[in-house]
Parts: structure tokens; C-alpha cells; sequence
């Protein structure tokens, strides 16, 4: 039986919350490799020790065995499949393991009553909104629905938010990685220009076939480029298209290196992959195959060559090799210099940052460096640039707020001074979200030194109650030491700890509430 992670208790038990008051379609982010097999199948074991039925539904083979074995593995509980001559109907089992493509079929949906299922788990959620998904959810109109995602783009999420209700749980990737679930990333930039200016646009990304035009004439180039960085490390290679990928395979080994190709007509797809996972070979080159459903935590190296404006899939890729493995302090990950005018293509900082300012400093700083960079030591920095340029930039607005003779702190301050970009840049997703405020947030709020008047909606009510409770929790300073000592001048004291503020204000106290001599406020740091 495997023990559940903090995180992973807390996102269990927030689901079953939403599914308690109402919330009936709800969702769960989770960053690739954290565990949300492990979460939902806690979720699962819990209706069913209710009386409940679930439904666990994929649009892949691997994802189903994957759910199966670690529903299994986690609460010790078996599952039938449905699937090709498979069906759980009549079966004494509670949990059903799909393939919507079997199960969205409509004279296999029509034997099922609609209320045959309690509780529907659909992993990668994003596929929900396609029609075979839509016309099994509507069958089992009453279910409670779990949608299943790694951190979605803004775009997705809005999409997601027609059909959920809400957002029961969120993780994100940089949480990981400071919280050590997931490995350290370190981008490396190579300067090899790719010009993809040309390559359209299909589906809402660069059209693969173009993509690989474009790239081909490289392919040579880019395996010296390897031969330099990824010697010694195990690597995964996403390329566009499957003849890319074999034509790669095969330049990679007159590099010397011990190169295997995959992709889904390969009859010896799991032979190549286990002999990859026991070292056989150095590098595993895919077109896309690999971005769901497999795990291989001893990859230490991604080389993304199939250039992307979709940040969940970018996400998935690179998530490939920031699973933990002994011997591994962190991942290295390669990016080549895609020339291209479409500005929203995805580079190492879409792992983990969402704000477009904070994104391009990252950027700017990787394109200034030689070496790898730290993802998470890069946004940290871009975050302090931003907030200097933010505060800067509203420097009268936030003067004025400072000096109102009020004790509470505006929202638009308090997101300034605790670098939460988020906040300051948040839009309501969800219906629920939309509504006004409740009293009970308001007075908490309040309570916590926060000027309400300003919060329109109950999801930034939300949002900010939960980023004073997580920063308690953390120990940092709160709102009214920010409006205290933010009024004396002091910047930035989001940042500080609450012990750092509490001594600070305590100087002032004893100070008879003045400036000690020689201290200049805005260039203090503590």
C-alpha cells in the first residue's frame, strides 16, 4: 500500500469538500509526476468504502493499465475493464476502468443505466471536452465528475471552466520542486538557430509537417550539439513527426551514441522501452508518443525539438524527466534557439511561471547566459525585477494607498508587496467564482487587516484567503505589519518574514515610533 504525500491527503480530501457542497464537477491540478493516479484512486477508495461506483476513464491503453495497477497498489482494490469484449455490467466489482472509445460507442452506452456510476475520474481532463467524453458524462448525468490535469494554459482553463464547477486543488510545479517531489531543472540554451518563422499554424499549433521541414536540415548540427551535453545522461528526444524521429535515431548513432526509436506502430514499443530504462541505451527518440501514460524517473536529459505554443503539452514533455531517481540532483534540459514571430512559443519558463512579464525576464536571462540556469533560481530573480519594475511603474498609485490614514491594506498592494502575480493579475474562471463576495470572507478579510471595498468577486476572496493562510503557515509577514511598516516607507515587506517584521516594528516602538538615525526605509533589507 503506498502512503499518501501532504499534498496529496490535502488535494483528496479538498475534492471529496467540493463534491460535499455541491460542486459537482471539479477539478485537480497536478504537475506531472506528482502523483494523480495516487490522488484519485485515494478519491476512489473513499466513495467505495461509501457504498459508491466509480468510473475511471482514458483515452489511452497505458493510461488505463497505469490506473488499474496503482488502484491496486494504493488502496488494494480490483477493477474491471471495459473495454473491446470487456464490460463491467453485471459485474460485483465497483470500479470500471474505460477506454471512452469503447464506452462512448452508443449501443454499448445505452446498456448502462444513468446512474450506474456514482463518481466519474476523467485523467487528462482536457480531453473531456471532446464529443465521445461529453456523450458519456451526459449519460451519467448525476455523477460527481473529477477532471484530472497537469497546470493548464490560461486558454485551457477557461475552457475547462464551461463544464467544471471549480478547482478543488492546484499544485504547482515550482511548489514541487521547492518541497523536493519533483527534480530541479536546469535549462540550457543552445545556440543553434532553427528558423520555424515560416511553419503555420494548425489546431491552434505549428503544423508538425512544417515543423519538421523546417527542422531536418539541423538534425546533424543538433547531434553535435548532444554529443557535448548529453553524453553520460540517460535522454528522451520529442521530435515531430515519426520519420524525424527514426531519421535522428540514426544520425544519433554515428555519433556514437546508443540510440532506439519509438512510436505507435512499433511492434517492440515496451521491449525498446524497458531495455532503455535498464541502460541499454543512451537515448529514446519519440514523435510525441511519450507524453502520456509512461514513467521513467532515471531520465536526466529532454531535448524538446518539437517546438510548441501549447504550455500543458511543453509541460508534459519536459515532465518526462523530473521524476526523483537516486543519483539524480536535476534534470538538464535543452532549447534551442527557435527563430519564429510568434511570440508565445513555449520555452523553459512556461514550466512554471504563468505571468507574461515574468516570463520574458526569464527568457532574457537565459539568452544572456552561457551556462544552464536554475528555472526556479531564474523566476525568483525575475519575480524581484518585476515587482521593482511593477512598484516603480504605480509608484504614485501605491504612494497614495500607503499614506491613506486607513489600517487595512488594498489588494492591489498587498499582490505588489507579496510578488503574487497571480492576484494581480487574476481573472475568474469559474461561474462560482463570478459572484459576489460572501460576508464571511469579507469579515475574514478584514479581520486579517485586507480593505475589502476593492474585491469584487468571491475567486479573488478565495484566492487571497487562501494566500494569508499558506503565508502563516510559512511564517511571513502579514498585512497589517505590510501597511505598517509600508507607510514608514520600507518596500517590498511582503517578502519579509514575520519575525523580520515584528523586530523591525518593535525598533519603531521603541523608537517612539520614528525612523531610527541613518536607516533610509527604502533601501533596508533585512
Amino acid at each position: 500500500m503506498i502512503s499518501l504525500r501532504p499534498y496529496q491527503t490535502e488535494a483528496r480530501d479538498a475534492i471529496l469538500h467540493e463534491w460535499s457542497v455541491g460542486n459537482r464537477k471539479t477539478l485537480l491540478v497536478l504537475p506531472t509526476g506528482c502523483g494523480k493516479t495516487v490522488v484519485f484512486s485515494s478519491v476512489v477508495q473513499n466513495r467505495v468504502e461509501q457504498g459508491g461506483r466509480a468510473l475511471i476513464m482514458a483515452h489511452r491503453g497505458e493510461l488505463l493499465e497505469q490506473a488499474a495497477d496503482k488502484l491496486k497498489k494504493v488502496c488494494g482494490l480490483d477493477s474491471v475493464l471495459e473495454k473491446a469484449s470487456s464490460t463491467s455490467i453485471g459485474s460485483s466489482v465497483p470500479v470500471t476502468i474505460a477506454s471512452v472509445q469503447s464506452l462512448a460507442q452508443p449501443k454499448r452506452l445505452a446498456q448502462f443505466a444513468r446512474d450506474y456510476f456514482t463518481d466519474i475520474i476523467v485523467d487528462e481532463a482536457h480531453h473531456c471536452l471532446s464529443d465521445s467524453y461529453q456523450r458519456v458524462l451526459e449519460h451519467f448525468s448525476s455523477a460527481n465528475i473529477l477532471g484530472v490535469t497537469a497546470t493548464p494554459d490560461r486558454g485551457d482553463q477557461r475552457n475547462l471552466g464551461k463544464y467544471f464547477d471549480s478547482k478543488a486543488y492546484e499544485y504547482s510545479m515550482s511548489q514541487a520542486i521547492k518541497e523536493g517531489h519533483l527534480c530541479p531543472v536546469k535549462a540550457q540554451l543552445i545556440p543553434l538557430e532553427l528558423d520555424i518563422a515560416d511553419v503555420g499554424i494548425s489546431n491552434g499549433d505549428y503544423a508538425a509537417g512544417e515543423i519538421g521541414s523546417a527542422l531536418t536540415p539541423y538534425l546533424d548540427q543538433i547531434a553535435q550539439e548532444m554529443v557535448h551535453y548529453c553524453k553520460g545522461r540517460k535522454t528522451v528526444v520529442f521530435l515531430p513527426l515519426v520519420s524525424i524521429s527514426q531519421k535522428f535515431c540514426t544520425i544519433l548513432r554515428s555519433y556514437g551514441f546508443t540510440a532506439a526509436e519509438v512510436n505507435g506502430n512499433s511492434e517492440d514499443r515496451t521491449e525498446v522501452l524497458e531495455a532503455f530504462e535498464r541502460g541499454e541505451f543512451d537515448v529514446l527518440c519519440n514523435s510525441m508518443l511519450l507524453t502520456e501514460g509512461w514513467d521513467c524517473p532515471s531520465v536526466d536529459c529532454v531535448v524538446v525539438l518539437r517546438p510548441t505554443r501549447v504550455r500543458s503539452l511543453y509541460q508534459q514533455m519536459v515532465g518526462r524527466g523530473m521524476r526523483l531517481s537516486p543519483g539524480k540532483d536535476h534534470l538538464l534540459l535543452l532549447d534551442f534557439l527557435w527563430m519564429t514571430d510568434k511570440h508565445d512559443l513555449c520555452r523553459p519558463s512556461a514550466l512554471i511561471s504563468k505571468d507574461e512579464d515574468i516570463t520574458k525576464k526569464m527568457d532574457d536571462r537565459m539568452f544572456g547566459s552561457d551556462d544552464p540556469y536554475d528555472i526556479l533560481d531564474a523566476e525568483e530573480q525575475a519575480e524581484r525585477d518585476v515587482l521593482a519594475e511593477r512598484e516603480a511603474k504605480l509608484a504614485k498609485e501605491l504612494a497614495q494607498m500607503r499614506k491613506r490614514k486607513r489600517q487595512l491594506v488594498d489588494p492591489l498592494q498587498y499582490a505588489m508587496s507579496i510578488a503574487a502575480e497571480d492576484l494581480s493579475h487574476y481573472v475568474p474562471t469559474f461561474a462560482w467564482e463570478m459572484a459576489p463576495p460572501s460576508d464571511k470572507q469579507l469579515a475574514f478579510l478584514e479581520n486579517r487587516g485586507i480593505f475589502t471595498e476593492t474585491i469584487t468577486n468571491t475567486g479573488m476572496a478565495s484566492m487571497i484567503i487562501d494566500r494569508l493562510k499558506r503565508r502563516q503557515d510559512e511564517g511571513l509577514s502579514t498585512p497589517k505589519q505590510i501597511r505598517c511598516l509600508e507607510r514608514y516607507g520600507f518596500l517590498q515587506v511582503g517578502t519579509w518574514s514575520f519575525e523580520d517584521a515584528s523586530k523591525m516594528l518593535s525598533r519603531l516602538a521603541m523608537n517612539n515610533w520614528m525612523v531610527p538615525r541613518g536607516m533610509v526605509p527604502s533601501k533596508y533589507k533585512p
